[in-house]
């Protein structure tokens, strides 16, 4: 589980948009609020800030890389640099782990999720990004499949718009910066409240977590996350889950999930995860 120091609970008493880690849905305002982006900026020091930009899940790196810099750029980060990492072990090369240590806000891009995951999964970056959250000199964000990555599980790949089966969702094994949680991107977007479910149902253990296009788990502290953005997070917690049918059912017959709890959460709300209660 992720231990966010106390710290970071101070600042965000302090200043609202201090956030340590955004999880995003994908598809955030480019163009005219820039809400969540600029609570990103922000929060990894505004007009002091070092943001690094990781646009390896994209297979367009160098387009949606530059998208980035110049939107960063054009809010006044003091510098901002692309991490552009292209093969396997690469990451783990003194030039991105010295570029990584100058950073404070690090942004991880859309694109294949398990393209990521590839690139950066047991590597000495990706574990020197998760001490520096815990202590807390570096700020996360991840979109779209950089938000995928975030659960011990993820969910790589599968279908939309049927009833919960066991065939709606591909699952491996993510990045673990929260190993509690399961999440979905493009959600209500892409109609895949049943894709989670069926995640769930397979992974009773974790909390799942569909966050709409232009929407944000900003977290404040090590348990808590606050909703941004113009769409709706859905919490499935299957905390009280009674009986599934799930082991003994077949890849494409339905799924029972009984006393299935679900939260729909919009701007302002927010939520404990550790507690798994509205706040």
């Amino acid at each position: 589980m992720l231990d966010v120091k106390p710290i970071l609970a101070q600042q965000s008493m302090v200043n609202s948009t201090h956030y340590p880690v955004m999880v995003i849905g994908g598809a955030e305002d480019k163009v005219n609020g820039c809400g969540i982006l600029t609570a990103f900026f922000q929060s990894a020091g505004g007009k002091t800030a070092t943001i690094g930009i990781v646009p390896c899940a994209s297979q367009e790196p160098s387009v949606v890389g530059d998208r980035y810099y110049q939107l960063f750029k054009g809010m006044g980060a003091k510098q901002v640099q692309i991490l552009d990492i292209r093969q396997q072990n690469e990451c783990d090369e003194s030039r991105w782990l010295n570029t990584l240590a100058d950073c404070t806000g690090i942004f991880f891009t859309g694109g294949d999720q398990m393209r990521l995951c590839d690139l950066l999964g047991g590597s000495k970056f990706m574990a020197t990004i998760q001490e520096r959250i815990q202590m807390g000199d570096l700020v996360f964000a991840g979109t779209s499949a950089g938000a995928a990555i975030v659960g011990e599980k993820m969910i790589s790949g599968g279908i939309s718009g049927e009833s919960p089966n066991r065939s709606l969702v591909d699952l491996t094994e993510g990045l673990g910066i929260f190993p509690e949680l399961l999440v979905d991107q493009h959600f209500h977007n892409r109609n895949r409240m049943a894709r989670l479910m069926s995640a769930i149902a397979a992974n009773p253990d974790k909390l799942g977590i569909g966050i709409d296009e232009d929407t944000c788990a900003a977290f404040n502290d090590e348990r808590t996350f606050e909703v941004l953005g113009k769409g709706t997070i859905t919490i499935i917690d299957p905390g009280k889950l009674t009986h599934t049918n799930y082991l003994a059912a077949s890849q494409t017959s339905p799924l029972s999930l009984h006393n299935l709890t679900v939260h729909v959460l919009s701007q302002g709300d927010r939520y404990d995860y550790q507690n798994r209660i509205v706040l």
